[in-house]
């Protein structure tokens, strides 16, 4: 189970399995969905589950672009499946950083980003301009999964990175997804995988495993999101499972690492900096106060034994992608 503040939502919202408080949804990407409820940027004890998409594009941005190598073997392990797409559809695509990949990817595809964040969209349209894909790139705005009914013409992938678990039935949703696949096109969702790791077990101050028992904290801050979802039921996740249930075959599974080792690069520190700051901010009061003091130790930039400095910061994390394809009739 990988459902962390600090991880990434795909470039999406981030926020732990990401996607949750300490967001890293996502892989980068932002999963607002336009329920008119936000699904994670938790305050105080951490018992908020709404999430203002907007307001953390910049840290969705930073974290997609970070996990951009990890992406990047996802997106070349689809591409040995997908050949030639005509519509690549990134559902739950935040501000864009993994809708822009594929556009990179599959030179010959037009991609569509969907969300429920208008500002997101715009962001993702700047950066596909900026990067020189803006004649085949699309922004769809509105309520997954239904918006998807307002495509053109059905999708030959479609993607939906760390953004399911943010819709409250994922079954009917996959099913959705399916729908609004073509004969023979391909469904790939990024959930699971491995709690990102920053710093070794023992800090050398504090008590050892500090991570671990924000973990425990981030999977409680996840139930409760998914709990709050509208219309939310429970399902185990069997992701293969589920794909079958929506009509698909040939399910595969392939988890991706992402190894950025110590010493860490400054954007890789300022990055594990925002997601523990997060933390404290969301888990803070739900801590005791010796992993209080500690964390307020790694964040501050003064102290040789904080995040900012120490040689053993790293980042390592592993996403897991799931795909099926649509028979062809």
């Amino acid at each position: 189970m990988a459902h962390h503040p600090h991880e990434p939502r795909d470039d999406r919202h981030t926020l732990g399995q990401g996607h949750a408080p300490g967001a890293t949804h996502g892989d980068g990407q932002g999963h607002s969905h336009g329920h008119g409820h936000g699904h994670g940027h938790g305050h105080g004890h951490g018992q908020d589950t709404d999430i203002d998409w907007a307001e953390m594009a910049p840290h969705l941005e930073a974290q997609a672009e970070l996990f951009t190598p990890l992406y990047e073997r996802a997106l070349s392990w689809l591409g040995r499946e997908v050949t030639e797409p005509g519509l690549i559809v990134d559902v739950g695509s935040g501000p864009g950083v993994v809708s822009c990949l594929f556009a990179e990817t599959f030179s010959g595809a037009r991609v569509t980003a969907v969300d429920g964040s208008a500002p997101l969209l715009e962001r993702a349209r700047q950066r596909a301009d900026r990067l020189g894909y803006g004649d085949r790139f699309d922004t769809l705005a509105g309520e997954l999964p239904d918006v998807l009914a307002e495509l053109d013409y059905p999708a030959d992938l479609l993607w939906a990175g760390r953004s399911l678990h943010h819709l409250g039935d994922q079954r009917a949703a996959l099913a959705a997804f399916a729908e609004r696949l073509a004969p023979g096109g391909t469904l790939a969702i990024m959930e699971g995988g491995l709690p990102t790791r920053f710093l070794p077990r023992d800090l050398g101050f504090g008590r050892p495993g500090l991570e671990a028992r924000l973990d425990a904290l981030q999977e409680e801050w996840f139930a409760r999101m998914r709990a709050d979802l509208p219309g939310c039921v429970e399902e185990a996740e069997d992701w293969a499972a589920l794909l079958g249930a929506a009509g698909l075959k040939h399910a595969r599974t392939r988890s991706f690492l992402l190894d950025l080792s110590a010493p860490a690069s400054d954007r890789a520190r300022a990055y594990v900096a925002a997601s523990l700051s997060r933390l404290r901010d969301v888990f803070g009061d739900a801590l005791g106060s010796d992993d209080r003091a500690v964390l307020d130790r790694l964040l501050d930039p003064r102290d040789e034994a904080g995040v900012h400095r120490r040689a053993d910061v790293f980042v390592l994390a592993a996403h897991t992608v799931h795909t099926a394809v649509k028979p062809v009739q």
